[in-house]
């Protein structure tokens, strides 16, 4: 699909990527005039699969405290036909994970997979 123009056609981006075998996705959100399309997956196996699906050349990774969690937010997007669509993936980042990406030695992390 080269055009996103109206909601009919961006509903059916939409269907064609799950027609394809792809997630649904859990949220979708299309701003009035379709010059917009966002809609977020569960987990980082389905955002890989819709940014390849779309062909997403823009890649952005945002970390940020909420309520004392702290959440990263991935978000792929490509302009088709006038229309910014966005993929978005939310995760939950435990402490632990920023700890190891803090350590010094990246072996020493290695050894606690194993």
């Amino acid at each position: 699909m080269t055009e996103v123009a109206t909601r009919a056609q961006a509903f059916g981006l939409i269907a064609a990527g799950v027609a394809t075998g792809l997630s649904a996705p859990w949220r979708l959100y299309l701003a009035r005039g379709c010059r917009y399309l966002c809609f977020n997956v569960g987990d980082r196996a389905e955002w890989n699969a819709w940014r390849a699906h779309l062909g997403c050349p823009e890649l952005s990774v945002r970390v940020y405290d909420a309520d004392g969690e702290i959440r990263r937010a991935s978000v792929a997007e490509v302009v088709l036909g006038g229309c910014r669509i966005s993929v978005e993936l939310v995760e939950e980042v435990r402490t632990d994970d920023i700890d190891r990406l803090l350590t010094d030695d990246p072996t020493s992390f290695e050894s606690e997979e194993t």
